[in-house]
């Protein structure tokens, strides 16, 4: 979406024909900004069939309840569809001017860059993946950003890729990688982590989808 408050920039590669990472977006009428951002278990059709029930409760449901209890919703509906060990690990992250509002059910960190001090926050917040369990106690992160403070979200797929040794990327390398490059627009962070992730795999196949997202203050 096109919003006066925040610059966007996403960058998704999947390892099959059909993917498993989700993204979207849902604007409030007071221009409220609802974040989804999940990752299916498994892999082709099966990861493709829980991601277009996420994204039909995400759009639907996710701006008529408070995070927490959108959580719960979405656990309890897709625990009840029986999907087998069909999982979603999904963030949502709720903007409203500069406060942000966040809750992690099995996600890797967000990674906040503080302008101010050059500072990087990683909130990591654990959490059962949705549909795993009815009522599982998940918490929430609130704070505030300031004017170029940007958020980095991404799956799994980039930190835990493996070179050709079998090293894998790592999520320290992915803060210290942000770090480096966060005083930067939200597409030339994207694009600088993508050319160090590609550098990184060379000729090693990718194992996972990758998908990074960078939302910044204006």
């Amino acid at each position: 979406p096109h919003l006066p408050a925040y610059d966007i920039a996403v960058f998704m590669k999947t390892a099959t024909e059909v993917g498993g990472d989700y993204y979207d977006f849902s604007v409030g009428t007071d221009e409220t900004l609802d974040i989804g951002f999940g990752d299916a278990t498994g892999h082709g059709m099966q990861a493709g069939t829980i991601v277009t029930l996420m994204k039909g409760l995400f759009l639907s449901e996710a701006s008529r309840y408070d995070i927490l209890a959108f959580f719960g919703h979405c656990s309890k509906a897709l625990k009840e569809i029986r999907l087998g060990r069909l999982y979603m690990a999904f963030t949502l992250v709720r903007l409203r001017g500069k406060s942000v509002y966040l809750s992690s059910a099995g996600m890797p960190p967000v990674y906040l860059f503080r302008k101010k001090d050059s500072s990087i926050e990683e909130i990591f917040l654990k959490g059962m993946p949705l549909g795993a369990m009815k009522n599982f106690p998940y918490s929430l992160h609130e704070t505030a950003l300031e004017s170029g403070d940007p958020l980095l979200l991404l799956s799994d797929g980039l930190p835990e890729q493996k070179n050709s040794t079998g090293e894998m990327f790592d999520y320290a390398r992915v803060q210290s990688s942000f770090s480096d490059v966060a005083l930067r627009t939200p597409d030339e962070i994207i694009k600088a982590l993508v050319s160090e992730g590609e550098t990184w795999m060379k000729d090693a196949v990718q194992e996972d989808d990758i998908t990074m997202m960078v939302v910044r203050v204006k």
